[in-house]
């Protein structure tokens, strides 16, 4: 769930540029209030069904393919799997299945996120999202963002009503697809990098899904252009939405690796292994409320954080919800035969009056 022990190169090419390109995709208001949201770029023209079918009156089922488009090839991916900071950002692409090497791997050289520095992603991207140019005119892409609260939130349900990563990343999986279905696009093959063992992924996404190829696999986003480029969306995107995140929210704070500085990130790439997000997380604790969306409650490092007695955090202790005591309503009420100075209730809207007063 959280990373395992990453290399100083690693995390350099986790962090994102002070400079990194923001897409479209960076829904700025919903990551300040700590919502997850999805984001479907425009289908280009050349994907969609020719204009008799576009004015039927309801959209293709969200999980068949309207075979009057070009077949497509879809791919997923995600990136911030690991990360106690920010979201996890899953993203697919799709194209025509011609142009899938051609266009992708030869052209433009996607690959892996991972592989690429932050530069060479941010570059890919705006060059997708730039009118005009050969991507944008050819492939459309999608990403949903799953925020750091919502991820914590549904894990820390109580027992055996927990809501695990591997669930919310099927949900965000399958949803994205259906969206692009629901478009109008053509996709006859869908390539997925895999969460878990490829084979039960690849079943449980064939049952939803019947109509279209499905090939889940390790490494897939190094194998398949389509899941590489889907790897660049979700990764310059999540970094994207870390880098407002942090100009807004992380800047701010003068506390301990939060200086507020403009060039970099005092927080670093987010993850756990970062000696810069495990500083300015103990710096900028609040003792009580912790920290703000951006941080992922459910992850063991912000949990030891929150201990009594670490970094000055504060213990609360939550009563049961039933303590095993029962009330009456009369008992929050006093009889007459007992003592008007007690009888705080009884006294609230004056004394009363008796029949002698009439």
């Amino acid at each position: 769930m959280e990373d395992s022990e990453m290399t100083a190169e690693d995390i350099a090419l986790e962090t994102p540029l002070s400079n990194v390109f923001i897409p479209p995709s960076v829904d700025e208001a919903a990551l300040l209030r700590g919502d997850s949201y999805t984001y479907f770029s425009p289908v280009p023209t050349a994907l969609l069904p020719p204009a008799t079918n576009t004015t039927a009156t309801s959209p293709p089922p969200p999980t068949t393919p309207d075979a009057s488009g070009p077949p497509c090839a879809l791919g997923v991916d995600e990136a911030g799997r690991g990360p106690v900071l920010g979201p996890m950002v899953y993203g697919v692409f799709y194209l025509p299945l011609p142009l899938s090497d051609p266009l992708l791997r030869d052209a433009h050289h996607f690959d892996d996120s991972k592989v690429l520095t932050a530069a060479v992603r941010s570059s890919l991207m705006e060059a997708l999202c730039t009118a005009g140019s050969d991507l944008a005119g050819s492939c459309g892409w999608a990403v949903s963002a799953l925020s750091a609260r919502d991820i914590g939130s549904g894990m820390l349900r109580p027992a055996g009503a927990a809501y695990n990563l591997n669930a919310q990343a099927l949900d965000a999986t399958v949803a994205l697809i259906r969206g692009v279905y629901a478009r109008g696009v053509n996709v006859r093959e869908i390539y997925v990098d895999t969460v878990g063992i490829p084979a039960t992924y690849q079943a449980k996404l064939e049952r939803v899904f019947p109509t279209a190829k499905i090939t889940v696999a390790k490494k897939a986003d190094s194998l398949y252009p389509c899941v590489s480029a889907a790897s660049v969306c979700a990764k310059v995107t999540r970094d994207a939405a870390l880098e407002t995140m942090w100009k807004i929210r992380g800047g701010l704070d003068a506390g301990a690796g939060g200086e507020g500085d403009d060039e970099t990130m005092a927080w670093g790439s987010g993850y756990p292994s970062d000696g810069r997000c495990v500083s300015w997380m103990k710096g900028n604790m609040h003792p009580v409320f912790g920290w703000g969306p951006e941080c992922r409650f459910s992850w063991g490092t912000a949990k030891d954080m929150l201990e009594a007695g670490k970094a000055g955090s504060v213990k609360v202790e939550w009563p049961l919800d039933d303590d095993g005591d029962s009330h009456r309503v009369t008992d929050f009420f006093h009889g007459k035969d007992q003592e008007k100075d007690g009888d705080e209730l009884g006294t609230w809207f004056g004394t009363p009056a008796g029949l002698e007063a009439f």
